[in-house]
């Protein structure tokens, strides 16, 4: 409540000296932020025409409103001077303008002089990600030239020293596209350069640097992990394509008698195997074998007469994406 009712009797006091033709004008400085505490800004005496023994006896006050005491004035040389640390990006945020104002009073007589104080910037930040690891998830049917976003960085300092461009680590696969969008933002695009295997690799590792324009620059990373989703582009193969096994003619039901195997490189579902025997021409395979879906196992469920069939030819298929046969010959 103090500080309301100060600043708003300071901008009464000042209306009410500005009405009656008492105000003087501005004049503008310019000072780097965090600098030195004493570092000499102007000399107020000389520039508004001010005696320096009026100075000394009271007759000059500096008021800074509701700001802090960002400056003070030697009163024996008319200077003035930082007298509080100043944090560019503190006061003024992401503003590409920072004006600090302040306000001065001489009597003998009365008068009223605002002085402005701009604040440049210097390059103190570092662009910063929102994130540490950015997650990319890119199908291995992806083709050249597919672009994909990228997360963007952020600089509290403005104008030159803020975010000019990013840079991408050295890869076989992708390239980057750094685009300005009007001098205001800049953004980067992943570009696919390399056809993906997934079988090669899954997971491709990546560092993007956000650099500025600051003398020397300052830079910030975030590591983008690519995972390469999985396509159902590899056929599968059976361990031989002709399976022979003899067998007693009075095996008893559930005796296993071979297992077949099939493999695929293709991960998830893409790669899951399932087996089952198919009908060929008039064999009565199916009536005598039974397949495990899951092991490609296979065990007697029939009663097997030599002297009814001697032999049996069975075909398996494998069921995922893609149809595959392995044929087994059966002999009692």
């Amino acid at each position: 409540m103090d500080v309301i009712f100060i600043g708003s009797l300071f901008v009464w006091v000042l209306f009410l000296l500005c009405s009656l033709d008492l105000c003087a004008g501005q004049i503008v400085y310019t000072v780097t932020e965090e600098g030195n505490k004493a570092t000499v800004v102007g000399n107020v005496a000389k520039d508004l025409n001010l005696n320096v023994n009026d100075l000394q006896s009271g007759q000059f006050h500096i008021v800074n409103g509701l700001n802090k005491n960002y400056f003070e004035v030697n009163l024996k040389t008319g200077e003035l001077y930082v007298g509080e640390r100043i944090d560019r990006e503190n006061i003024c945020l992401t503003s590409q303008t920072c004006t600090l104002n302040i306000e001065a009073i001489a009597q003998n007589p009365l008068r009223l002089f605002s002085i402005g104080i701009d604040v440049l910037d210097i390059n103190d930040n570092s662009p910063l990600f929102p994130i540490k690891t950015y997650h990319l998830n890119i199908t291995e049917s992806a083709f050249p030239g597919d672009r994909f976003p990228l997360p963007k960085a952020s600089d509290a300092d403005v104008g030159i020293n803020s975010i000019r461009s990013y840079k991408l680590s050295i890869n076989d696969y992708f390239s980057l596209d750094v685009q300005n969008n009007g001098g205001h933002s800049v953004y980067a695009e992943l570009v696919l350069q390399k056809a993906l295997d997934r079988e090669k690799m899954t997971v491709i590792k990546l560092i993007l640097t956000a650099v500025d324009g600051g003398k020397p620059p300052r830079s910030g990373t975030v590591e983008i992990v690519v995972d390469v989703v999985d396509v159902n582009d590899n056929t599968p193969t059976f361990s031989q394509q002709l399976y022979k096994v003899t067998i007693p003619e009075n095996t008893v039901y559930g005796v296993p008698i071979i297992r077949l195997n099939a493999s695929d490189i293709d991960s998830g579902l893409n790669g899951h195997i399932i087996y089952s025997i198919i009908n060929h021409g008039k064999d009565k395979a199916l009536e005598y074998f039974y397949i495990n879906p899951s092991s490609g196992e296979i065990t007697v469920k029939g009663e097997l007469d030599r002297e009814d069939t001697s032999a049996f030819e069975l075909h398996v298929k494998r069921m995922t994406g893609a149809r595959l046969l392995a044929r087994l010959i059966v002999k009692c």
